[in-house]
């Protein structure tokens, strides 16, 4: 639980006590993010959180695969709740987790008690990341094909491109004689919609 190993066994708060005080903290984090978003002002220089410090204790997709075998195991028994509620603990108590929790919380509602945790969770996966991207396409115009290319390069490569021509390729055509055509606000819509579908779907699979 705690990186540092000379303290293993030693540990002053318990795993779920951990977690708890993770979750509260990041909420805190994304709260004080908000409202200074919201100010036009940043208080970052007043209140510094270590988010980087919490990453070292990160929880990943892997450890919450093994619970969800647990709690499949456990299903109708009685355990289950505590470990589902383990699960809800460890994704709340996770940096780069929590913009995933309805995901992980469907796929947890939709797997049967005899499948393979770990090809069910890619196919679910998969089949959500192009539901998801389908309907981004759809809403915003955007073709298809170069849609779709640019989206594999960014998870190839790690990011979302922000710069570039490669953005605008994918755009649906606008008249440049329409007054305020709108082009750049169009641009910063679907890069803001891109990147939040790359961050959601990002190293899950």
């Amino acid at each position: 639980m705690f990186p540092f190993d000379d303290f293993a066994g030693n540990e002053i708060l318990s795993e779920r006590d951990f977690q708890d005080y993770q979750s509260l903290y990041l909420n805190l984090y994304a709260e004080f993010r908000s409202m200074a978003d919201a100010e036009k002002e940043s208080i970052n220089d007043d209140v510094v959180f270590e988010v980087e410090l919490i990453k070292q204790v990160e929880i990943n997709v892997d450890y919450i695969l093994m619970l969800v075998e647990k709690y499949l195991k456990k299903k109708g028994s009685g355990g289950d709740k505590e470990i589902r509620a383990a699960i809800e603990r460890a994704i709340d108590g996770s940096p780069s987790l929590r913009n995933k929790k309805d995901l992980i919380e469907k796929f947890v509602d939709s797997v049967s008690t005899n499948a393979k945790v770990d090809a069910e969770w890619v196919a679910f996966i998969a089949a959500k990341k192009t539901e998801e991207l389908d309907r981004i396409i759809a809403d915003e115009g955007l073709k298809a094909d170069e849609t779709k290319v640019f989206v594999d390069n960014a998870f190839r490569d790690g990011a979302i491109p922000a710069t570039g021509t490669a953005i605008t390729k994918i755009l649906p055509p606008v008249s440049r004689f329409s007054k305020n055509n709108g082009h750049g606000v169009k641009k910063q819509t679907v890069l803001d919609k891109l990147s939040a579908f790359f961050d959601r779907f990002f190293g899950l699979i």
